[in-house]
């Protein structure tokens, strides 16, 4: 699993020109899912970006976590985050998931996230064609692959 995690003061999601979701200052996770991602692929994940330190204490130090400061989520699926550019200018995403096992897979990383972090977890609509706006502050962007666990 790939995720994006970018720290926000805010964020939301349109779809057919409606507000699906918002969150106010927090984490918005775009998150992919390969076809050989499991469910230890989703817990590993889900833990590092619940307890990663991406927001400022005191002394201005990235030192506390959205659990800490009491952030809010939104969880995002992007199968594109798995596009290979390798070859020619239009991508692939042959290591995508399919819809029918990526779909269960993004609502249990959800519920890992919505667990781990006690807080609700906002999403976006599986599949849907989606507008996405937020003010990232920092800017902080951090990428994780839960298959190069750096």
């Amino acid at each position: 699993m790939r995720a994006l995690i970018q720290r926000v003061r805010y964020a939301a999601v349109e779809i057919d020109g409606q507000e699906w979701s918002r969150i106010g200052a927090g984490l918005l996770v775009l998150v992919g899912i390969e076809h050989d991602d499991s469910q230890e692929d989703s817990e590993w994940l889900s833990g590092k970006i619940a307890a990663m330190r991406l927001f400022a204490d005191e002394q201005g130090k990235m030192n506390r976590s959205v659990i800490d400061i009491e952030g809010e989520l939104l969880v995002v699926s992007q199968f594109t985050l798995h596009a290979s550019t390798k070859k020619g200018n239009r991508p692939s995403f042959l290591r995508a998931a399919a819809p029918v096992q990526a779909e269960p897979m993004y609502e249990q990383f959800c519920r890992n996230l919505q667990q781990l972090t006690g807080r609700t977890v906002k999403q976006g609509r599986f599949g849907a064609d989606m507008q996405i706006s937020l003010c990232n502050d920092g800017p902080v962007t951090i990428g994780i692959d839960s298959k190069d666990r750096q």
